[in-house]
């Protein structure tokens, strides 16, 4: 059973996020504030945390550093700051995705089962997941093999090291610092358009309609996000 850390500041939010998450065969937990949150991380090793960002007593992004600097917990934001800036904030310092208040509990499901993939050991992962199929092309990232309509797709070395960090994120927003780094390093860290260039190759070459992508998509001014 998945174990969920619920942190939120408003007390209807968190009974109804609880309810549902317990319908839906979740082990919940809830914490009010960051001190609490990082108590209870520390206690009950959740499977991920959904996270509220305007906590009474320390800003969510420090909850974030300081549940990284002890553990790699998918960490999946819900927030009423709808800025950019904030969003990037929370994922440069460790968040895996951003969900903006007010929002759908399809969604939330949604986003929490990508982010929850996470939490899975590595032994866990079997050869076959490393096979990636969409309507319109597979990947093999075992292989380094990228077929679209039964044909070869040729991809340079930068082209798969992008869409690798993608699809092992797979419904999780990447943020465009992130993406950078672990692509071209640190020092390419606000090189945007690094990405955009090599976006749309990728696009070109996997997508069925380039200029309206299914599979790998923009959050204009965030990140990527690989959606299968």
């Amino acid at each position: 059973m998945t174990r969920v850390l619920v942190v939120d500041d408003e007390p209807q939010l968190v009974r109804s996020l609880v309810i549902s998450l317990k319908a839906r065969k979740y082990e919940v937990t809830s914490a009010q504030d960051g001190g609490a949150a990082l108590e209870a991380a520390a206690g009950r090793r959740p499977d991920v945390v959904l996270l509220d960002l305007g906590l009474p007593d320390m800003d969510g992004v420090d909850v974030i550093k300081h549940l990284r600097a002890a553990s790699q917990v998918p960490i999946l934001v819900v927030s009423a700051r709808h800025g950019s800036e904030e969003k990037i904030r929370a994922l440069d310092a460790g968040a895996d995705d951003y969900i903006t208040k007010p929002f759908s509990m399809d969604e939330l499901l949604a986003r929490l089962g990508a982010v929850a993939r996470r939490a899975l050991p590595p032994d866990a992962v079997t050869a076959d997941e490393a096979v990636v199929e969409t309507d319109e092309f597979t990947v093999d990232l075992l292989a380094k093999k990228a077929r679209r309509r039964g044909r070869n797709i040729g991809l340079t070395p930068t082209e798969w090291h992008v869409l690798e960090v993608l699809i092992h994120n797979r419904g999780r927003l990447v943020s465009q610092r992130r993406l950078l780094q672990e692509v071209w390093g640190s020092s390419r860290g606000s090189q945007t358009n690094y990405l955009r260039v090599y976006m749309a190759h990728l696009r070109r070459k996997l997508e069925a309609d380039p200029s309206h992508p299914r599979h790998l998509i923009t959050a204009p001014g965030m990140g990527y996000r690989f959606e299968a």
